[in-house]
């Protein structure tokens, strides 16, 4: 029995090689209005097509062997939208036309959830590409805001599936969203409790890419981590002179805040550098603000409005502002935290990048 067992074991790994891998079978068909188009099967981990075909009389199929829960896309052309699925073994039928899909609960839930979050984009979309350069311009301000609570519609949203599709795959889907409200650490979080998707390589892939992406790509910028502080003089609002150093040095956690009152995602996440202040304050941390602001009341107004109570510097010269040759500050939002010795230990935190940063350093 013991022979025959083995015997059946090894002619199947040689018939079928590839399913004794983990792989397993894929079968995707759909209808797509647009006649000879073609239609594209996408690996989202490697974003690289693995097949492709005409539209032939309104409908398209393919079939093969993937990774068992591979993280899969069909993208038509001439149509912006992916449809999204995981090869879980059931077969997938899809209607590009309107985006939706047939096949296992898994896949049927993450299509409805797709569909959910970008609604609210689409509309904005719509709403923009709708107005003039003009009537963009007028309304700059309202469409910041806007964008501002759509931004955060969307972290929202994936919090909110991270937290009810525990157990299935569907959060990798809303996985860069995640990391970019939570920061990367959230990645380790993940890992520890053995979530559906905690191992599969989708979530590291989009881990490592919103780390790449929140850190400075500049090497002259990374460069001063690790070194110590230089300091800046610079006027407060009523014109006193202060140097940086009046907090730096001294036992507490410092993060030098570069920004500007015209600047719209810099005003989008003063709410989370306030929301920081509030919590470490009496902890050990301090925030020094350093305006790129060329308008004194511009930049007396946009204090006010964002309510911070900080120190706020700025010498009124823009770009030119000599903090941007001293730390390479050529776009904003940016900041350094400097360490209570006046080490530099990080740049460009935001979002709750910035709080988790802060709690490993400070506590909950």
């Amino acid at each position: 029995m013991y022979k025959k067992l083995f015997f059946s074991v090894a002619l199947a790994a040689a018939i079928l090689p590839s399913l004794a891998q983990g792989q397993i079978k894929y079968s995707v068909s759909g209808t797509y209005a647009d006649e000879g188009k073609k239609v594209y099967l996408i690996d989202q981990l490697t974003d690289k097509a693995i097949d492709s075909m005409a539209v032939a009389g309104g409908k398209f199929s393919f079939t093969g062997t993937a990774a068992k829960d591979a993280f899969m896309a069909i993208k038509a052309e001439n149509k912006n939208w992916l449809t999204l699925f995981f090869n879980d073994g059931t077969p997938i039928f899809i209607n590009v036309s309107d985006s939706t899909l047939k096949g296992s609960p898994q896949n049927e839930r993450l299509t409805k959830y797709d569909i959910e979050q970008n609604v609210p984009i689409s509309s904005f979309s719509k709403k923009v590409s709708g107005m003039s350069e003009d009537e963009i311009k007028a309304h700059q301000e309202e469409l910041m805001e806007e964008m501002k609570k759509l931004m955060e519609g969307q972290s929202a949203f994936a919090n909110r599936i991270f937290k009810e599709e525990r157990q299935s795959l569907i959060p990798l889907a809303f996985s860069n969203a995640y990391f970019m409200d939570n920061g990367i650490e959230a990645y380790d979080e993940l890992v520890k409790e053995q979530t559906a998707f905690s191992n599969h390589p989708y979530l590291k892939k989009v881990k490592d890419e919103v780390a790449e992406m929140l850190q400075p790509k500049d090497s002259q910028k990374t460069a001063f981590i690790g070194q110590q502080f230089t300091d800046i003089e610079m006027a407060d609002p009523d014109g006193k002179m202060h140097k940086i150093s009046e907090l730096v040095g001294k036992g507490k956690y410092v993060l030098v805040d570069f920004w500007a009152s015209w600047c719209g995602p810099c005003r989008a996440e003063m709410p989370n550098v306030l929301e920081a202040y509030n919590k470490f304050h009496d902890k050990g941390f301090e925030v020094v603000g350093i305006s790129f602001d060329q308008k004194r009341d511009a930049w007396v107004k946009a204090v006010e409005q964002l309510k911070m109570p900080w120190l706020q510097l700025s010498d009124l010269k823009g770009w030119n502002c000599a903090a941007a040759p001293i730390y390479k500050v050529d776009a904003i939002p940016d900041n350094i935290l400097i360490d209570p010795q006046g080490k530099i230990i990080d740049r460009a935190l935001r979002g709750k990048a910035l709080h988790s940063r802060l709690q490993k350093l400070l506590g909950e």
